[in-house]
């Protein structure tokens, strides 16, 4: 009874994405699956479904980052948390038991994000837009 809970994380949005490579060949599968086009799309990077209330966001992993997307590493799957101060979800993502870096943000054509680990391992992507 010692220790106190953390606070509830703060975000805005969550969605599921998965990290694809050939990024084509996923995108055209989405669409043509779901029969909508993706937006946004930033082409040969990242394209967007909206499926009801939630989103699907399909990205192409940076060269640096791609073996972490790997079956062998946690997989293609991320959670992802629309967060409005990235900083302040690091420390909640560490207070609660998880791994998280903020010497790992990096820069992203569509903000700053950073990725997090529960204990388990599976994969969290914390992502502050530029406007947030």
């Amino acid at each position: 009874m010692g220790q106190s809970s953390p606070k509830a994380i703060a975000y805005r949005t969550a969605f599921m994405a998965i990290a694809a490579e050939p990024f084509a060949t996923v995108i055209a599968f989405y669409q043509r699956f779901l029969d909508q086009a993706p937006n946004p799309l930033t082409p040969d990077r990242y394209g967007e479904f909206q499926l009801g209330p939630m989103r699907l966001g399909i990205f192409r992993p940076q060269p640096t980052h791609a073996s972490e997307f790997s079956a062998a590493s946690s997989g293609p799957l991320s959670l992802c948390l629309e967060v409005p101060n990235l900083e302040a979800a690091i420390a909640q993502v560490q207070a609660a038991g998880g791994a998280c870096l903020p010497d790992d943000i990096i820069l992203t054509s569509h903000g700053r994000e950073v990725y997090a680990y529960d204990p388990v391992g599976n994969r969290l992507i914390l992502h502050e837009g530029f406007l947030s």
